[in-house]
């Protein structure tokens, strides 16, 4: 079973590519890094029910996504399925993709997390802002020592 990271945000539209760059970032450490066992990596532009199917076989879900309103550098959660976050064809909150599995399969899904890094400027053609480059930094070593082991802390 492997480990699920998924950043989602659109790479156009500068802090809000920080969840897929920071999938980036896991995918170049990777090679040397062969204590984190399987870790399976994911980008899209946003959530959609369809990736719930994505969440089947996982140990555990990390989803990555920009926000302007969390604490810099970097809120991390614990999410329980909830239906109480509706989805739209724009837009689907992690913790209804957790209920959408439930719904799809009947079971459980795996533990998940989010963690929401802190974006500042979101306009089409911009790229990643110097505070943005500094939240990427900090999350990508908070994310290398969660598969370092550090899960265990926020089992």
């Amino acid at each position: 079973m492997s480990v699920l990271i998924f950043g989602w945000g659109n790479p156009s539209r500068g802090d809000d590519a920080l969840g897929p760059a920071l999938i980036e970032r896991i995918e170049a450490a990777l090679p040397h890094h062969p204590e984190w066992g399987a870790v399976a990596l994911l980008t899209d532009f946003q959530l959609q029910p369809e990736h719930a199917l994505d969440l089947e076989g996982r140990r555990r879900v990390l989803f990555v996504d920009a926000s302007v309103s969390c604490a810099p550098p970097y809120v991390f959660d614990r999410l329980q399925p909830s239906r109480d976050f509706g989805y739209t064809t724009h837009a689907m909150q992690p913790e209804a993709l957790l209920a959408v599995f439930r719904q799809v399969t009947g079971g459980d899904p795996p533990p998940a997390w989010l963690l929401t890094l802190r974006g500042e400027s979101f306009e089409l053609g911009d790229p990643l802002g110097a505070a943005a480059r500094a939240h990427l930094e900090a999350s990508a070593t908070f994310v290398e020592s969660l598969l370092s082991g550090e899960w265990q802390r926020f089992a």
